[in-house]
């Protein structure tokens, strides 16, 4: 995710979802936060899923793998994935 990219947040504490823009934290930090008027929906402990998207034709998609970064407690990466698990009934 680069600095300024849009990002969209789903906010699986409290259900809610909304857009906003990454801003550069210190490398390492492990800092994670939410500000201005977004603030209002998200709370400190929250758990949170950031998403950024693009836009790809059928034949980028074709080679395409996403990454799945998973984070700890202290938003600390744990372990990383290029595909996203098979969702079951």
């Amino acid at each position: 995710i680069q600095e300024y990219e849009q990002i969209e947040i789903y906010n699986v504490s409290n259900g809610e979802r909304f857009t906003t823009y990454a801003i550069r934290a210190e490398d390492g930090s492990g800092i994670i936060s939410v500000n201005g008027a977004a603030a209002h929906r998200a709370d400190p402990g929250d758990i949170i899923i950031i998403c950024a998207y693009v836009g790809l034709t059928q034949q980028e998609l074709a080679s395409f793998k996403p990454k799945l970064v998973y984070l700890d407690e202290q938003n600390h990466i744990t372990h990383t994935r290029n595909t996203i698990p098979v969702q079951v009934a």
